[in-house]
């Protein structure tokens, strides 16, 4: 499994390194947006960040248990655990990373989001709806170029409702920040996190996820 974890961020970080490139080409394009329309873009961009984690999470973990009976206590499982593992690496990923960034960097409106909260009418049965695709269609490999960038924006838009206008960008503190919130929490959620839920006889048939 720890071979596993490192092979999977070896792979991930160029993905990982380019879309960080290109959230600071759109913080130097969007650096003077109004703080309510880069909140609108983070209500865009988180949920579908959350959906595509779902989908994959709730497929990677229904995959590995296809031996075992269908029925409502199978579902139960894909459904806790595709939620779980979507939505708390998702809002550590795209909202609490970022926040820690906008502290670290003295941003003055830093804020922390959390979506399922805060929008919970909204982003939870997107989620939900998600998982049950998850679970119909087990398949688990996405394009990860996508989903690479659609976190890393969900992250940029939530560092650009901290910036102050009027005071300079720290630009690579941002693209730090944006690398980390992306690098480790996506690996983990999408890959990791389903299979600790694994029993061990089903574990030897782990295969990437993206």
């Amino acid at each position: 499994m720890f071979g596993k974890i490192i092979n999977e961020l070896r792979s991930h970080a160029p993905f990982t390194l380019f879309g960080a490139l290109t959230g600071i080409v759109l913080v130097i394009v969007f650096r003077d947006i109004p703080h309510d329309i880069a909140e609108n873009m983070f209500y865009v961009f988180h949920p579908l960040h959350l959906c595509l984690s779902a989908v994959v999470t709730a497929a990677m973990y229904r995959k590995y248990l296809a031996k075992e009976p269908q029925g409502v206590k199978l579902f139960l499982k894909v459904m806790i655990i595709g939620y779980v593992g979507s939505v708390s690496v998702g809002t550590l990923s795209d909202s609490l990373i970022p926040f820690w960034g906008e502290a670290l960097l003295s941003m003055p409106h830093r804020h922390v989001h959390i979506g399922f909260v805060e929008k919970w009418w909204f982003i939870n049965p997107l989620v939900i709806a998600a998982i049950v695709i998850g679970y119909k269609k087990p398949l688990t490999k996405s394009p990860h170029a996508f989903h690479v960038l659609v976190s890393t924006w969900a992250s940029l838009f939530h560092m650009l409702m901290a910036l102050d206008h009027g005071r300079s960008v720290p630009y690579l503190g941002i693209f730090v920040f944006l690398f980390l919130a992306v690098w480790i929490p996506c690996c983990f959620g999408d890959i990791v996190f389903p299979l600790l839920f694994v029993p061990g006889e089903h574990k030897h048939s782990c295969c990437c996820g993206h």
